[in-house]
């Protein structure tokens, strides 16, 4: 969610595309999401939902990578529809040993308060990284707009409130521009390489976030053999449970013959 809402940003303010067109561009990793899950699921049950997790991190791991070297002023679209089909893979094997692990490791009949605890996670998480790199990325934005006009030769010129419209978005900076038409294209490159600047602090914050993820999923994560003698665990809790359960009073098996 996170990588969506910088990169749409990235799309329409540096390379100029439309919002029709940056939609589009997402479409990559939707079908990647959708062509990788049941093979996900495939995956779970021959080697874990340890192994698939990881692999999960692997591929979006590679997506961040993929944004942070390879997105600038020039890309084309390969290399963006590269960036977000990464992260549609990754997101299709991590999803299913997710949800997998919380609704395996319940009773029945809490399985229904499981999956809405996997839904509340995955929005919650993706809300809260979506404010950090969203965070990161106006910070860097600003940072790199303040050392542009700090070594700027006409930054005398630069008056204190064009100085703060400037820093405070790309949006800004777009209306100084307008405001100012003499240096409308030095304002927009510049506005241009400070996003690009602020956007890798986010797309390393997400590296950072995918490793912290991964190196908890492999030391914490119980391997294929202890997961399936715990998911065996469970079901047996589950079956005795329901045998030791008296029948209720309208069930056909308590109804006298």
């Amino acid at each position: 969610m996170a990588a969506m809402f910088v990169g749409q940003q990235y799309l329409q303010n540096v390379l100029g595309y439309s919002t029709l067109e940056a939609g589009l561009s997402i479409l990559p990793g939707a079908a990647m999401m959708v062509l990788i899950a049941p093979r996900s699921a495939k995956l779970v049950e021959s080697h874990g939902a340890r192994f698939t997790l990881l692999t999960g991190y692997a591929f979006c791991l590679l997506g961040f990578l993929t944004m942070l070297l390879l997105w600038n002023e020039g890309s084309s679209y390969w290399v963006v529809g590269l960036g977000y089909a990464l992260i549609g893979a990754g997101v299709g094997f991590a999803g299913t040993p997710a949800s997998h692990s919380l609704t395996g490791s319940v009773p029945v009949q809490r399985a229904g308060m499981a999956s809405g605890t996997a839904d509340l996670q995955r929005d919650l998480g993706g809300a809260i990284m979506q404010s950090i790199l969203g965070a990161l990325l106006t910070a860097g934005y600003a940072a790199a707009v303040a050392a542009a006009i700090a070594s700027s030769p006409d930054k005398e010129a630069v008056s204190d409130g064009v100085a703060s419209q400037l820093q405070k978005s790309f949006a800004g900076a777009e209306d100084i521009a307008e405001q100012y038409p003499q240096y409308s294209d030095a304002i927009i490159a510049g506005a241009k390489e400070s996003f690009l600047d602020g956007a890798d602090w986010a797309y390393a914050a997400g590296i950072i976030a995918v490793l912290l993820g991964a190196t908890l999923v492999y030391f914490l994560f119980p391997k294929r053999q202890e997961e399936q003698e715990l998911l065996a665990c469970y079901q047996a809790e589950d079956t005795s449970e329901a045998i030791g359960q008296p029948d209720a009073p309208d069930s056909p098996s308590a109804v006298p013959a």
